[in-house]
């Protein structure tokens, strides 16, 4: 088993890179004058010569990465998500997602965990944004271990990527040594016939702290770990769907237009079940410390394991 580790997977992100760097050379490494935050300043320090900072001009930054993948290069471009998803949207849908370009767009600081920077930077959007585009791959890993192994998959994926950073540190969950990575593939981490738990990001973990918690109560509960949100597992989906009855999604996120509605539009085509979804209900966030946030909009383990026991007393 690999050893427990507790940090933002915007550092597991900046570390991954810059490794992968030296195996794979066509990798390029874009940031916006974010490099300090979104951590790509250990790329920068490592291979300086293919680093380009573009300034405080997010969509340029996708022109140029753009420009870039049409020369053969695997371009990496990352700022905070509100900015690489929401402000240059129209240039990753025209200038990335319509050729089908290599690129990667890299959203650091997603969602109510960016904190103190307030409801400007806490983008609960960019998943949504980015489902919309015809063929972007959404990932939106845990933690260290499952970052690390989704750079690489974006890497060998040869088209768009949307890659979901978080600010906040998570203690990792996937370190058992019969992890794998899969795209498109969720991950069944605890088992149970009671109600399935489906959760993504941060959220994990919370999920996790909460199966347990019931597990000790008497109440069985199956978490799947959804790390692409598209394409999304279908199958791992509607088996917990027919085996379990009831459905609960856990997303730091606004709950339209994310994981909760992409395991409706399944559910409800191929196997209709009853679904509840934990996430930011239609609303912005606000500036505060992180951990007091999650707790405010119910995406902590205590409200999961709330909700949990009240769609079982239904």
């Amino acid at each position: 088993m690999a050893e427990i580790v507790k940090k933002a997977t915007r550092e597991s992100f900046g570390e991954a890179v810059t490794k992968l760097a030296e195996k794979y050379p066509e990798i390029v490494v874009l940031d916006a004058d974010l490099a300090a935050a979104t951590k790509t300043g250990t790329f920068k320090k490592a291979h300086p010569d293919r680093f380009f900072d573009c300034g405080i001009a997010e969509s340029n930054m996708i022109g140029i990465a753009a420009g870039l993948a049409t020369c053969g290069k695997i371009p990496f471009a990352a700022s905070f998500a509100m900015f690489s998803a929401g402000r240059a949207y129209e240039q990753i849908r025209n200038s990335v997602g319509y050729p089908k370009l290599n690129v990667k767009v890299v959203g650091s600081h997603a969602g109510i965990s960016v904190g103190e920077d307030g409801a400007t930077h806490q983008c609960n959007e960019d998943i949504a944004l980015m489902r919309t585009i015809p063929g972007m791959v959404v990932l939106n890993p845990a933690d260290h271990y499952e970052m690390l192994a989704a750079v690489e998959a974006a890497v060998l994926h040869k088209g768009p990527v949307y890659l979901r950073l978080g600010r906040l540190a998570a203690e990792s969950i996937n370190n058992n040594d019969d992890y794998h990575f899969e795209l498109g593939k969720g991950i069944q981490l605890h088992d149970g016939n009671d109600i399935t738990v489906v959760a993504t990001g941060l959220m994990v973990g919370e999920a996790l702290k909460a199966v347990k918690s019931l597990e000790e109560q008497g109440v069985h509960a199956r978490l799947i770990n959804i790390h692409t949100i598209k394409p999304i597992d279908e199958e791992i989906i509607i088996k917990a769907a027919k085996e379990t009855g009831k459905i609960i999604t856990v997303e730091e996120h606004n709950v339209i237009g994310g994981l909760g509605e992409a395991v409706c539009s399944v559910l409800s085509e191929k196997c209709p079940t009853p679904v509840r979804k934990i996430g930011v209900y239609d609303r912005y966030g606000y500036s505060g410390p992180a951990v007091d946030l999650l707790k405010e909009f119910g995406l902590c383990a205590e409200n999961i394991e709330k909700v949990i026991k009240e769609e079982l007393a239904k």
